[in-house]
């Protein structure tokens, strides 16, 4: 199992821009000294809680900073961008990361990023995200002339080309033939995570999803592998998780209660956000009605939270439940206050204490 770290990212509104960029660039440098595979940011144009509006400009701040961990969008929202700029600058960055690059896409999860772009209709956006890279991995397979067909975004290039100068070729990817692609999935029982299986990309499970949609997840997963006519591993499966561990048990649960703390500030945040979005059915236990649903409750529901020991007893049962997924990317919270060294006592804790166990174990 493998241990990456994953950034919406998420802060309070009154904290300043420059201060959030620079604590998650730190917190990522963080990651790759003690050995984290992969490090995802995520893509949100209008919330200042949810700050950062491009990852690859993000990300490519600390090609430099970093040595060996796979910097990847976490997702790049394809419906809300042509595909021919996406293509373009994701091959350029594969080139200037050197391969070490993981090309993440969805349809979006910000109602008012939706708004903003005109994509607030559920089908469309499925339809957007399906063309656009479907568009995209045709112009990374060949040169021009191009001409794409789409309902919503057709690419024509064949007539202003130059061959002996170069003019009318787009850039392909440093990894051939494309980078590895995710798709992010959050509702139980996702087609999605089935889609990504059969298309031999790279499903993730998100964090703030309760333990039985993960369950549901491995179920969709294997599906799609049997579709592909490939064993269901799971190598290829990432799940995130909010990670909490503390000296003891007891320490843990008071730093995750704590009302000032980074993950009740997380989940009493994006729980008003659902219920505002209509959209509750993704986070809280299955079947439980809206109004019994507690900020406690979405916590325990969802946090790998204790001492090194019970993290690790808790991750492998739920590999054991759940199926044993490859990767297990750490969700990063807010670092005010004392939530900074909690966060860092958990990635170090996480790292060196439990992963190792649950690999012996595994």
């Amino acid at each position: 199992m493998k241990l990456g770290l994953f950034q919406m990212p998420l802060h309070p509104a009154s904290r300043s821009f420059v201060e959030v960029l620079k604590e998650n660039g730190d917190k990522i440098v963080y990651a790759d000294e003690l050995g984290f595979a992969e490090a995802w940011v995520g893509e949100h144009f209008s919330a200042t809680t949810e700050p950062i509006t491009s990852p690859l400009i993000f990300l490519a701040s600390l090609l430099h900073r970093t040595k060996t961990i796979k910097l990847c969008t976490g997702v790049i929202a394809l419906p809300n961008h042509h595909p021919v700029t996406v293509a373009g600058e994701v091959a350029m960055f594969d080139h200037m990361a050197e391969g070490r690059f993981v090309f993440g896409i969805g349809p979006g999860g910000l109602a008012s990023d939706m708004e903003l772009f005109g994509n607030l209709d559920a089908g469309v956006r499925n339809e957007r995200l399906a063309e656009s890279i479907s568009t995209i991995l045709k112009i990374w397979s060949q040169d021009a002339p191009y001409d794409i067909p789409g309902k919503h975004w057709p690419v024509k290039l064949t007539e202003n080309i130059v061959p002996e100068l170069g003019i009318g070729y787009m850039g392909k990817p440093y990894q051939q033939p494309h980078p590895p692609i995710a798709l992010s999935s959050m509702s139980p029982d996702s087609g999605s995570v089935s889609y990504a299986a059969k298309q031999g990309w790279i499903p993730i499970t998100a964090n703030f999803a309760p333990e039985s949609t993960v369950i549901s997840h491995w179920r969709r997963y294997v599906q799609g592998c049997e579709a592909a006519g490939r064993p269901a591993t799971g190598k290829d499966w990432s799940v995130a998780r909010n990670v909490l561990i503390g000296e003891s048990d007891a320490q843990a649960e008071d730093w995750l209660l704590d009302p000032k703390g980074s993950n009740y500030y997380y989940f009493n945040y994006l729980w008003e956000v659902l219920k505002r979005a209509d959209y509750t059915d993704v986070m809280k236990p299955l079947g439980m009605p809206n109004e019994e649903v507690t900020v406690e409750t979405l916590i325990k529901a969802s946090v790998l939270y204790g001492s090194s020991r019970t993290v690790t007893e808790k991750l492998i049962s739920l590999r054991e439940r759940s199926g044993p997924f490859g990767t297990l990317l750490m969700a990063s919270m807010d670092g005010s206050g004392e939530n900074r060294d909690r966060e860092w006592i958990s990635m170090r804790r996480l790292a060196e204490e439990v992963a190792p166990a649950v690999r012996r174990a595994a």
